[in-house]
């Protein structure tokens, strides 16, 4: 019995669909900046407030640990008050997180940054809860792992951008403006926050088309099937939480590891460099979403997933300068693999489809475990052979894409 999406939009013009689909990738945009500026603050924080490795790792599991936490409950807010509302909540958040980097920084603690950071990033964690759901369903199911991989293709923008502000301005002295000196950590974080008040001011006053699930003609005769009974969304649940794992684990020793395999490597020119992966990332986003008109989504994560495994074996063998580039290769065969695993998990789920996004986002815990399991191993056994984390779950992926293979 397959239950299928039938979508009705209560706002029937097609410019309003068109509006509403650019506002939302404007937030893929902005939550892909901030986790581009969070892998730099990893090694920032190592740095000024001298903490381990292991407890930078701290920074993520506080950051994705907030997902873990709002996504359920900002799916059901969203199923009572839709889309729109769950966007402006998110935006709220993220504006609050933004500025308490004001206070963190008066008080210098690694607590304190700690604490902005989870509420900034429980913010975030409404907005991926709405704006992929809302991406994947504005419009064809069929088309939606190449709707949404469209879509974070501005997330990788994002994440190009984050490294090069985060290179420039977090390593550099303070900043002296109108006669006051400001921390330039706090500066860039109190300048996002703003904007992201500017953009919620945008979305109150956008009109957003709300995305009706029908029942089936099965639900309706009273023979519902179990969300746990569809292979494509349980399996995604365990795909994603690897995928996750791995990319925020690469993404956060990224510097430390060019830093220890590349000749009179500084931090800030580290930092370039890995903006230069994410720009990968962004092309690998934008070059893969094209080839999705010829390739199937699951065979293309098969071979992502194989390729990443490869790479980062050529990581743990530390081989220098070349093993950066293969790092480097890493973030551009990411690039499909966060949206292709989301749509394909939410596909054809009908009324499930809500509480389906806000499991999947929940797996974004997996970004709280790697960090921290990574940095101990680099504490102890160094930085190379940490990347057996991202290798084995690579192949998690691949083993995900294989069994959606004929049905994605």
């Amino acid at each position: 019995m397959n239950v299928q999406l039938e979508m009705s939009v209560q706002a029937t013009a097609p410019s309003a669909t068109k509006i509403a689909f650019i506002l939302v990738t404007s937030l893929f945009f902005m939550w892909g900046l901030s986790h581009g500026l969070l892998d730099v603050l990893n090694k920032h924080f190592q740095d000024s407030l001298h903490v381990s490795k292991a407890q930078s790792g701290l920074i993520q599991a506080a950051y994705f640990g907030a997902y873990f936490i709002v996504a359920l409950p900002v799916g059901s807010f969203m199923n009572r008050c839709g889309y729109k509302a769950g966007i402006l909540v998110g935006l709220a958040l993220f504006a609050l997180g933004a500025l308490l980097f004001i206070p963190a920084t008066q008080m210098g603690t690694f607590a304190a940054f700690v604490g902005a950071l989870f509420i900034l990033a429980c913010g975030l964690g409404c907005l991926e809860t709405a704006a992929n759901l809302y991406a994947s369903v504005l419009g064809a199911p069929e088309t939606a792992e190449r709707r949404l991989n469209f879509a974070q293709s501005f997330n990788g923008l994002g994440v190009f951008v984050g490294p090069l502000i985060g290179g420039s301005l977090f390593f550099a002295p303070p900043v002296a403006l109108v006669g006051f000196s400001f921390d330039p950590v706090m500066l860039t974080y109190a300048c996002l926050g703003f904007v992201v008040i500017l953009m919620m001011g945008v979305f109150v006053v956008s009109p957003l088309p709300e995305i009706q699930v029908q029942r089936s003609d099965s639900d309706k005769a009273g023979i519902t099937r179990s969300l746990w009974s569809y292979p494509n969304f349980t399996g995604a649940l365990v795909a994603q939480f690897f995928y996750i794992a791995a990319q925020v684990g690469v993404g956060a020793f990224f510097i430390n590891y060019a830093m220890e395999h590349w000749n009179g490597m500084t931090t800030q020119k580290a930092s370039y460099l890995l903006s230069i992966a994410m720009l990968s990332f962004m092309v690998g986003r934008f070059i893969s979403t094209w080839l999705m008109r010829y390739l199937p989504a699951a065979a293309m994560l098969i071979g992502y997933g194989c390729l990443n495994a490869v790479l980062c074996a050529v990581a743990v063998a530390g081989i220098e300068e070349l093993s950066v580039y293969a790092l480097i290769g890493v973030f551009f065969f990411m690039s499909i693999m966060y949206p292709s695993i989301f749509a394909m998990g939410v596909k054809n789920l009908g009324g499930h489809t809500k509480k389906a996004g806000s499991f999947l986002v929940m797996t974004l815990v997996g970004g709280a475990i790697a960090p921290y399991c990574m940095g101990t191993i680099a504490d102890s056994y160094g930085t190379s052979l940490a990347f057996l984390v991202p290798l084995l779950c690579f192949l998690v992926v691949a083993v995900y894409g294989i069994k959606q293979r004929g049905r994605a």
